[in-house]
C-alpha cells in the first residue's frame, strides 16, 4: 500500500471540513469550466502550506488544479471564517475528550521574517531591522494551541498578551458553560509588568511572569516549554517559517490552519490508543 502523503486530505479531516466550507451555486446559463473539486483545491493548498512552495509552481500534474486556483479557494474561505471555525470545532472535540488542561496556560512569541513586507510587519530589533511579523501564541498545558495572532515584528510580546488571552474562544465539548480561561498563565521575561498581571487577576487568572533582572532558571521552563514545542510544530509547515503574503489575512489562515492539523494529529494520535 503507497505511504499517505501529508497534503492528501484525510477522510476523517474532510468530514469535519466539508460542512463548514460555503456552497457556491453554479451558474444554469454560461456556466463555463466546471468547478474544481473543493477536496482537491484543500490538498492543493495543503501542499503549498506543507512544501512553502510558491503559488505559481503548484505542480499541474497532481491534479489540485492552478495554484491561482487555490490561492483565491483559500481566499474565500478565510473571508468566509472557515479556518477559524474549524479549529474552534476541533477544540470541541478536544475538550469533550478531556485532552485540554485548563489548569495552566503558556504564552510566547516567535519572530519570522516577512520578504514583501505588507500590513502587520515591520522592523525587527532581533533581526538587524529588517521587515518582519511575529507570530504569538498561547496554549494549554498540553501545548495544544488555543489561539494565535499576527503582528509586527516591532511590537513588544507583552502588548499581545491581554489580546492572546481574550482570543481564546468559547470551547464547548462538555456540560455547562463554554470555557475560555485558563487557571494561570507562565510567561517569560518579555511579559513582565504589573499592569498586565493585574490585568490577568481581574480575569481570574493567576499570572506566572519571570522578572527581570533575576537569574536565569526560574524553573517555569517546566511548564513554558510546551508553548515552544508548539511553535515548533507551526514552523515545521514551511510557509509559517518565513512570511510570503503580502496580504496579512493569506497568512493569517495559514495560521489558522496550521494551529487546526496540530489539534487533528492531537485527536486522532488520542482515538487510536
Amino acid at each position: 500500500m503507497a505511504q499517505r502523503r501529508p497534503w492528501d486530505v484525510e477522510d476523517g479531516l474532510w468530514e469535519l471540513i466539508e460542512p463548514l466550507l460555503p456552497r457556491v451555486q453554479r451558474r444554469l446559463r454560461h456556466p463555463g469550466r466546471k468547478r474544481l473539486d473543493d477536496r482537491k483545491a484543500l490538498c492543493g493548498i495543503l501542499f503549498v502550506l506543507y512544501t512553502g512552495i510558491p503559488w505559481e509552481f503548484l505542480p499541474q500534474e497532481m491534479g489540485y488544479g492552478s495554484g491561482m486556483t487555490c490561492w483565491r479557494r483559500l481566499r474565500d474561505w478565510q473571508e468566509a471564517g472557515v479556518w477559524q471555525r474549524l479549529h474552534e470545532l476541533l477544540l470541541a472535540r478536544l475538550n469533550a475528550a478531556g485532552l485540554i488542561d485548563w489548569s495552566r496556560a503558556a504564552v510566547d512569541g516567535s519572530h519570522v521574517r516577512a520578504v514583501k513586507g505588507g500590513p502587520k510587519s515591520g522592523p525587527s530589533p532581533v533581526d538587524r531591522g529588517r521587515t518582519g511579523s511575529k507570530h504569538h501564541l498561547i496554549t494549554d498545558g498540553g501545548g495544544i494551541p488555543l489561539a494565535v495572532r499576527l503582528t509586527g515584528g516591532n511590537r513588544h510580546d507583552v502588548t499581545q498578551l491581554m489580546p492572546l488571552v481574550e482570543a481564546i474562544p468559547p470551547i464547548r465539548g462538555r456540560r455547562g458553560r463554554p470555557r475560555r480561561r485558563p487557571g494561570v498563565v507562565f510567561a517569560d521575561r518579555a511579559y513582565d509588568h504589573d499592569k498586565y498581571r493585574k490585568l490577568l487577576q481581574a480575569k481570574g487568572i493567576q499570572p506566572i511572569i519571570a522578572r527581570r533582572g533575576t537569574r536565569h532558571g526560574s524553573g517555569l521552563g517546566v511548564y513554558r516549554w510546551v508553548v515552544e514545542q508548539c511553535f515548533a510544530l507551526l514552523h515545521w509547515f514551511r510557509r509559517l517559517r518565513i512570511r510570503w503574503e503580502v496580504r496579512d489575512d493569506m497568512h493569517e489562515a495559514f495560521l489558522s490552519l496550521g494551529c487546526s492539523l496540530i489539534c487533528w494529529r492531537r485527536l486522532k494520535n488520542h482515538s487510536l490508543c
